[in-house]
């Protein structure tokens, strides 16, 4: 009898759990998404911000990829309920009609230190801003240069990449003199430099540098040595970046993966071509193209 009492038990309780496994497996639609704020902090801590729509049915919330904490839900009155999650959870469930709000959390050992540089291997497909510390003005995403200026925070759309900086870079000043002429070219490095050298009939700025994986960026004024420029780490070509120029100054950007000397040769050279001379020999043009017309007229 008892044995009986047990197996129908057994039966309804298999009957009673599995719609609710099958249910649960369901996919749930991802949340509607207005906006995903990454905040980065001098001391390396990290935060995600997400603004979500209202919705009328459950939806999912996908965290940004990392050791997830200290879950918070704020609405649009700015009320903050902590949540808590699994470990690990990769993912948590928006109920319906909560009206739009917000969710945030700590992205724990996200951003690593090495050798100056601070790392963030980021994916994430929706369009998210970055904000950055105050002191970064220069930053790498997938190797390339992005300048910030006066903005610490830049967007990045459907984002993958690999986002590297360094706060407080040494600027190391370097003076040249040519015929009673000073120019000053700034190496923006974490890397020692030494055995700064310009040579005008080479066209050539050189400078060994005793650390490998560090970025290098050299500042040079434009009346000093001209682009395009070709660059080259012990007399071998190497990859580098010339990102901004802004009329008087280039900034050109590499990070050896040796150590060695390092060589930037331009296509002019002071006093070669003088900066002004393109422009003097294009107004000259433009102003005797008329005269000429008048001369074959008659």
């Amino acid at each position: 009898m008892n044995s009986k009492i047990i197996t129908s038990f057994l039966i309804l309780s298999v009957i009673l759990i599995i719609p609710q496994v099958y249910a649960q497996s369901e996919p749930i639609p991802e949340v509607n998404q207005k906006s995903v704020q990454v905040t980065i902090e001098s001391d390396g801590n990290v935060s995600v911000l997400h603004q979500i729509r209202d919705t009328n049915d459950s939806r999912e919330l996908k965290f940004v990829d990392g050791t997830v904490s200290n879950v918070e839900f704020i609405d649009k009155l700015g009320r903050y309920e902590a949540v808590e999650i699994t470990p690990g959870a990769k993912s948590i469930v928006i109920l319906p009609n909560q009206g739009e709000m917000f969710v945030k959390y700590d992205l724990d050992d996200a951003l690593i230190l090495k050798n100056n540089i601070w790392s963030l291997d980021f994916r994430y497909l929706e369009t998210t801003t970055f904000v950055v510390p105050e002191e970064v003005k220069l930053l790498f995403a997938n190797e390339r240069p992005v300048f910030l200026e006066s903005k610490n925070a830049f967007t990045c759309h459907g984002c993958q990449m690999l986002l590297e900086y360094s706060i407080n870079e040494p600027i190391k000043i370097q003076t040249v003199e040519w015929e009673n002429q000073k120019f000053v070219v700034e190496m923006i490095t974490f890397a020692e430099i030494e055995n700064f050298q310009f040579s005008q009939p080479t066209k050539e700025i050189s400078f060994n540098v005793n650390q490998s994986d560090q970025f290098v960026t050299t500042v040079i004024p434009l009346e000093l040595l001209w682009g395009p420029y070709a660059v080259f780490l012990n007399d071998e070509k190497t990859f580098f970046h010339e990102y901004v120029n802004n009329g008087t100054h280039v900034w050109v950007n590499m990070k050896p993966d040796t150590t060695g000397k390092i060589s930037i040769i331009g296509t002019t050279v002071v006093p070669e071509f003088p900066i002004i001379a393109p422009l003097a020999i294009g107004f000259l043009i433009i102003m005797m193209v008329p005269l000429i017309r008048k001369f074959n007229l008659r």
